[in-house]
């Protein structure tokens, strides 16, 4: 009896003695906080998948995201540092752009462990920490990050929470150009297919001169020739004539009979004849007896006009008395005349807008001393209709160092 007492006393002191034993309180505490641990870094993990599946543009569907309470937001600043829409609008960009991810707060017990676990595990995150009045609390030895203000009252920030931020760069709008289907064009040897002009074209190798206009260069005569692929269809009693490098339709053979002292002369504005004072009637002083114009050459089969003396509503006509020869200019008096410029002269002023002349190809800015030494743009923009136009820059506004108005308006 006694024997099997002293077994049951040494049975019930041995067990005691397990479960009251510090190794045993020891291994249970590393287990308390090796969960925490786990519990912690699992929220992190969870906040940064989410925040690279929004800036990769993709969708990060776990269930850690709604038990944590993670969500990521675009926010968008300008320059006063106040929110705005993440939008281009009129090709201009928000000034700051932010992607940030944020979760439920988490324990103020826990946050040395959470700054362990962002140091260990994400050393090159960046700005990802612990919000803290105003700032992010990062792991280490990297301090703090200022948020702005917009985005703490944008997201709701709370003190404990776990907060991610990435600024990014909004892409550009991809643009896409489309031609319009046309018969296939076969060029012949020497030549290449070059899409120009709204439509398919055979040009050479290596062309060395840019023609203005309605014009294109001949490598056989090596000079600018009338485009045939550009010739209009004119109404009857109509031709098409190429007048200052570019295609008009007038009638060749006038009915309309002028009194004497006067001639013929081509009204640009209304394509109309009108007697006008015959210049040869009037006596020169000067050295000069006979003017001469240059002509305009063209292919063969092209119908051509020599130039007149004549200008247009917006142009005035000045000589050279060394070599005799009369040519049309931009006169900017002429801006106010209906028949030059339709609108009111008055509104195209200001930083954003101005009056640029259509001159109808270089040769013929290159009479214009006022411009000399500025670059003369030629293109689908810019009509060359040897009238003065209104170019209207917008938000962009005017690039005073290549403008001259109102001869030439470059925009920014």
């Amino acid at each position: 009896m006694n024997i099997f007492m002293m077994i049951l006393v040494a049975i019930f002191m041995l067990g005691f003695y397990m479960i009251s034993s510090p190794s045993q309180r020891v291994i249970q505490q590393e287990t308390e906080y090796a969960i925490t641990q786990s519990d912690l870094r699992a929220v992190a993990e969870c906040a940064s998948a989410q925040h690279n599946a929004q800036i990769k543009g993709n969708s990060f569907q776990d269930i850690c995201v709604e038990q944590n309470g993670i969500q990521s937001q675009f926010v968008c600043l300008n320059a006063n540092m106040k929110i705005t829409s993440c939008e281009i609008a009129k090709n201009k960009k928000p000034d700051f752009a932010y992607i940030v991810t944020t979760t439920n707060v988490i324990s103020q017990d826990n946050y040395n462990n959470m700054l362990d676990i962002l140091e260990t595990a994400f050393p090159d995150a960046g700005t990802f920490g612990i919000f803290m009045d105003g700032k992010i609390m990062l792991g280490g030895s990297t301090g703090a990050r200022i948020i702005p203000d917009a985005i703490v009252d944008e997201m709701e920030l709370k003190n404990g929470q776990l907060v991610y931020v990435t600024q990014y760069e909004i892409p550009d709008e991809e643009t896409v150009f489309s031609a319009p289907v046309q018969t296939d064009v076969i060029c012949p040897i020497g030549t290449i297919k070059t899409y120009r002009f709204g439509r398919w074209q055979c040009v050479t190798y290596n062309t060395k001169t840019d023609c203005g206009g309605d014009m294109i260069w001949d490598s056989e005569l090596l000079t600018c020739v009338a485009d045939e692929t550009k010739k209009p269809l004119c109404a009857e009693q109509q031709t098409a004539v190429i007048v200052d490098d570019v295609w008009e339709c007038i009638n060749p053979f006038p009915e309309k009979i002028c009194p004497s002292g006067m001639t013929l002369r081509l009204n640009y504005s209304t394509l109309e004849w009108e007697c006008v004072v015959d210049p040869s009637e009037s006596k020169d002083t000067k050295k000069c007896e006979n003017l001469t114009q240059g002509a305009i050459f063209g292919a063969v089969g092209t119908t051509i006009r020599v130039p007149s003396s004549s200008c247009t509503d917006c142009e005035k006509m000045i000589t050279n008395y060394d070599t005799c020869e009369t040519i049309c200019v931009p006169d900017p008096s002429k801006i106010n005349n209906k028949s030059c410029y339709p609108g009111d002269a008055d509104e195209c002023t200001g930083k954003n807008k101005g009056f640029y002349f259509g001159f109808p190809a270089y040769s013929y800015a290159t009479n214009v001393d006022a411009i000399k030494g500025y670059s003369v743009p030629l293109d689908s923009k810019h009509p060359q209709n040897r009238k003065f136009n209104c170019m209207d820059c917008g938000e962009r506004e005017i690039d005073e160092e290549r403008s001259i108005p109102p001869y030439i308006i470059v925009c920014k």
